[in-house]
């Protein structure tokens, strides 16, 4: 499994926001890119995932919100605006948007946006749902960017989302 440039060089300059959840969120990202490249293997949309796999839930820590949907896209949306790719704003905008819909996306940009609501959904149920990606390959990518208690930090998140909101206690959800 390789490093990215892109995913690299950002979360160097959000660690600040981070902080002790450095790692734990550093490998949620690979995991979901390297898932999205299984999926979708067309190199002319791998710096959209790694885009979009790096910004997906950063605003839970740049803007303290488990509503973090509009904060993270804006924060894609300032990053690609500033690299000259404002060109991918839709697009990214979707995959982060849509990436916890629970039924299939269909619609504008629908393979890379439906690849990457895949890719977070494997991941976050640990491969319970798998989309026929190979549970081999699900299990290196935990093996080579361990989850570090990624899955407990969304659980405690949830819980405390929900007794501040409890009638929506998760925001990010989409039918």
């Amino acid at each position: 499994m390789i490093s990215n440039p892109i995913i690299e060089r950002v979360l160097q300059e959000n660690k600040h926001f981070l902080n002790g959840d450095y790692e734990k969120y550093r490998n949620h990202v690979y995991r979901v890119f390297h898932l999205c490249l299984k999926i979708d293997p067309k190199t002319e949309n791998s710096d959209k995932y790694a885009v979009a796999s790096i910004f997906h839930d950063l605003g839970i820590w740049t803007n303290h919100t488990f509503d973090y949907l509009k904060p993270s896209i804006g924060e894609a949306v300032k990053y690609l605006e500033c690299n000259g790719k404002s060109e991918w704003n839709d697009e990214i905008s979707a995959m982060i948007n849509m990436h916890h819909k629970i039924s299939g996306y269909t619609g504008r940009h629908e393979k890379t946006v439906e690849a990457f609501r895949r890719a977070d959904w494997i991941d976050v149920t640990r491969g319970i749902l798998n989309f026929k990606v190979d549970r081999k390959q699900i299990n290196a990518l935990q093996k080579t960017f361990p989850v570090l208690g990624f899955h407990g930090f969304l659980v405690r998140q949830t819980i405390k989302n929900f007794l501040r909101h409890p009638l929506n206690p998760l925001p990010m959800f989409k039918t």
